[in-house]
């Protein structure tokens, strides 16, 4: 049950896995939102692209799989047929028998026998879910993925309504009290702004006469879990998978791509504009002196950082080996002599580091040109901009007002009218504070050990026949065959929830810090430390390849090149993904085939040249 040991990239684990590499883009470059943040549209808004290959090859599985399930129906309702011949037939009440039906139902409720298949197979297959599933006036896209996400939650929130049920334990007790926190809107705007004033204050107020950059960045980034001016994260090595290591990226930006900051087209100027708006009206409402002044000095700080930052879509953005970078303390400290490394991160990891500890630097010269900012820029600016950076990764936590500017700037950039309904808020955040309690509740409910155990044997036949066609691969050398031959081989495959997830004091272990209903902004700060000490713990452990990083009620399925792992939770294997009472000719072709299938002919074969450490 590992999440992901990132001390400036707490909050991400339920909305995407973030991990880079050659197989798949990662998380935007020089960006750090809050989450509930608006991260822009369109290219700007960080969603995996898909190449051609992809494309093509997702649009003949689906293909096949709608001729194959319709085939199946055809074959279902012959065998129900009354009167069947021969002792395939099912007698009345027989377990195939219903489950027959009900995937004949399902089938027939989804198509639209109007349209001629041979003219418009789409329609034809499709048109009767189409009919039943509008799409919601809130929403630009809607499908079946969103389908289930909407009923996923349904039953999350529901599950964390109830007074008690579950597995027991005191992760599922703080997880529901987090909740109830969250939702408790007069206690939030009883105390209004005074949670984030005592941040503030501990990070020596706006405008210090007095400071320590290097105290300060410890306060951001290892207290507070803000990314300012880079990054620091404990992953996996990408060059050696078996162990973990202190990871330094560019990082920094508030806003979600830094072309934004360049203002190179209207839309961009008024998204700068509606920002300026934004801080200007936080800084007022935390009572800070000088306003304008200090939004204005602050941004121009940020476009500076923009100019130096490697966009998300640049030839070196997603290929991390490009970047790669293993220096030394002592390297490190030659490459940004105006930060204290050891001192930073002797702090932050309560250890005495050697000047000879290895680290991973993934923007060489960014860093270099962040030095020689910190030089050139005034140390009131520099102090201002870490408490901002600071500021807004938890304004969202706060009260009303605080609420809404943040809304104002997500209508600016992203067009919408109305913001989140609280229970859905609040329900984002206990899966982003208690991702795996609140997985442990929603598998005991609504993913059984039989579902686990049929898909795990659905993937395990796929792997069979997908090894059988490899060794019939007429284009494919000898060399290259017996790598994919490997990769197959030693892939692990991870379906539904870790079997610990089942045991209550193995959740427990994972939160091991004060929830109070009444202390919504503490329960924050509570989940923020107790997380970055789980990641620093990590630097001297080893790497367990079974744990998982995203948890069960996730609705994703991901492929992991560093660990050759599959991931399949239980939150995306639901009907009509995937439903455990249909017959299992239905569950081959459904979408739960058609999705490991995908992942299957994506990376094992196409991504070859990872070190054997990787498999």
């Amino acid at each position: 049950m590992e999440a992901p040991y990132s001390m400036t990239a707490h909050y991400d684990e339920f909305q995407e896995v973030k991990y880079v590499s050659r197989c798949g883009a990662g998380s935007p470059r020089g960006t750090s939102l809050p989450p509930g943040f608006p991260r822009g549209s369109g290219a700007r808004a960080g969603l995996p692209r898909w190449n051609r290959r992809e494309v093509c090859l997702l649009s003949g599985l689906v293909f096949a799989a709608g001729l194959c399930a319709i085939l199946a129906a055809m074959l279902a309702l012959k065998y129900l047929a009354p009167g069947a011949a021969g002792g395939g037939a099912c007698p009345e009440g027989c377990p195939e028998r219903k489950a027959f039906a009900r995937a004949a139902r399902f089938l027939a409720a989804n198509l639209d026998a109007s349209i001629d298949p041979c003219q418009d197979f789409y329609s034809f297959a499709c048109g009767g879910w189409l009919r039943r599933h509008a799409i919601p006036d809130d929403k630009l896209t809607y499908g079946t993925i969103a389908a289930i996400g909407e009923q996923n939650e349904e039953r999350l929130r529901r599950l964390l309504a109830r007074a008690a049920g579950g597995p027991g334990g005191a992760a599922q007790r703080k997880v529901r009290a987090f909740f109830r926190s969250c939702l408790d809107m007069r206690e939030i705007e009883r105390l209004g702004p005074r949670p984030m004033l005592e941040v503030i204050a501990d990070c020596g107020g706006w405008d210090a006469a007095r400071w320590d950059l290097n105290r300060l960045l410890y306060k951001a980034q290892g207290v507070y879990s803000a990314a300012a001016l880079f990054s620091l994260t404990v992953s996996l090595d990408d060059r050696n998978s078996s162990r973990y290591v202190i990871r330094i990226d560019q990082d920094g930006l508030t806003l979600p791509e830094r072309t934004l900051y360049l203002a190179q087209d209207e839309e961009s100027e008024k998204v700068l504009a509606a920002y300026r708006v934004f801080m200007e009206r936080l800084l007022s409402l935390l009572g800070a002196d000088s306003v304008q002044q200090k939004a204005q000095e602050i941004l121009q700080l940020e476009r500076r950082l923009a100019n130096i930052t490697v966009s998300e879509y640049n030839d070196l953005g997603p290929d991390v080996s490009a970047m790669y970078n293993k220096v030394t303390l002592g390297q490190l400290q030659k490459i940004t002599p105006y930060l204290r490394w050891k001192w930073l991160l002797d702090q932050i990891f309560q250890e005495d580091f050697s000047e000879d500890e290895e680290v991973v630097l993934l923007a060489t010269d960014y860093m270099q040109q962040v030095s020689q900012l910190i030089r050139s820029t005034p140390h009131r600016i520099l102090h201002n901009y870490l408490v901002w950076r600071v500021v807004v990764v938890l304004s969202e936590h706060l009260s009303p007002p605080f609420r809404e500017a943040l809304h104002e700037l997500a209508r600016e950039m992203e067009g919408s009218d109305k913001p989140q309904e609280l229970a859905r808020v609040c329900l984002g955040q206990a899966n982003r504070h208690f991702g795996m309690a609140l997985g442990a509740l929603f598998v005991h409910e609504h993913f059984s050990a039989a579902s686990k155990a049929k898909v795990q044997q659905l993937v395990e036949d796929i792997k069979y026949i997908l090894g059988q066609r490899l060794e019939e691969l007429d284009w494919m050398d000898a060399q290259t065959k017996a790598a994919a031959r490997a990769k197959l081989q030693y892939m692990m495959v991870m379906v539904g929830y870790p079997d610990t997830l089942l045991k209550p004091e193995a959740v427990d272990k994972e939160y091991e810090f004060e929830v109070h209903e009444k202390t919504y902004f503490k329960n924050i700060l509570n989940s923020i430390r107790f997380s970055i000490q789980l990641s620093v713990k990590k630097i001297r452990q080893e790497v367990d390849k079974s744990t998982w990083l995203l948890p069960p009620q996730a609705l994703n399925a991901y492929y992991l090149p560093n660990k050759n792992q599959m991931v399949f939770p239980a939150g995306i294997l639901q009907p009509t993904l995937y439903d455990p009472d249909f017959p299992h000719m239905f569950r081959c072709f459904q979408g739960g085939g058609t999705l490991v299938m995908r992942k299957e002919a994506k990376c094992p074969l196409g991504c070859l040249d990872f070190p054997p450490a990787s498999l």
